[in-house]
C-alpha cells in the first residue's frame, strides 16, 4: 500500500509499505494491505512502518489523524 505521511511543513514518508503500526483513541492497530476504509484519530507514540521484508521504521506522532482509503491508499496526518 502507499503510505504518506504529512506534517504541517513537509511530506515526512511517502513509499510503498507492507504495513502500518499506530496507538489509535481507542487502541493500538495494524493497518495492511487491503484493509478496509477507515479514518481514526492517532495519540502519542512510536508508530512502526512496516516495510514488505518486515523490517520495521519506527516514526514518532504525537498526535493527529489516519485515513485509509480505497485504491490501498494509506494517509497519515500528523503535529
Amino acid at each position: 500500500m502507499l503510505l504518506t505521511i504529512l506534517s504541517l511543513n513537509k511530506v515526512e514518508y511517502r513509499g510503498e509499505v507492507s504495513g502500518f503500526n499506530v496507538k489509535t483513541t481507542t487502541g493500538e492497530i495494524t493497518v495492511l494491505n487491503g484493509h478496509h476504509p477507515l479514518v481514526t484519530s492517532l495519540e502519542k507514540c512510536t508508530a512502526q512502518i512496516i516495510m514488505d521484508d518486515n523490517k520495521r521504521t519506527p516514526f514518532i506522532v504525537n498526535s493527529g489523524f489516519l485515513e485509509m482509503s480505497e485504491g490501498n491508499r494509506l494517509n497519515v496526518m500528523v503535529d
